[in-house]
């Protein structure tokens, strides 16, 4: 399982990268299913607390799950994205074991 991670607006830190593939490695081994993850972290121009936004993209067979959170902090903002996708991952199980 590959992880691509990009930034916009900003270069990300050694320890936002490795917070990320471990958040990401989390997830992967409770879904084995997961083919490709592409984070993408972009800093919005806003002068709100809240601009900095954790877009994931999952690829599993037969379909793709996307999160797009925002939050005051990039870790944040991914926790809550990761949370989503896990309940996306758990509704994509059930569906692929009830047919």
């Amino acid at each position: 399982m590959k992880v691509k991670i990009q930034t916009l607006h900003f270069n990300a830190d050694k320890n936002l990268e490795s917070f990320i593939h471990e958040k990401m490695n989390k997830l992967i081994t409770r879904h084995q299913d997961i083919v490709l993850a592409e984070v993408t972290l972009r800093l919005n121009k806003a002068q709100t607390m809240d601009n900095k936004v954790a877009e994931i993209k999952l690829e599993v067979p037969g379909n793709n799950l996307f999160a797009k959170k925002k939050s005051k902090t990039f870790e944040e903002a991914t926790d809550t994205a990761v949370e989503a996708l896990h309940r996306q991952l758990k509704k994509y199980k059930d569906k692929k074991i009830s047919k």
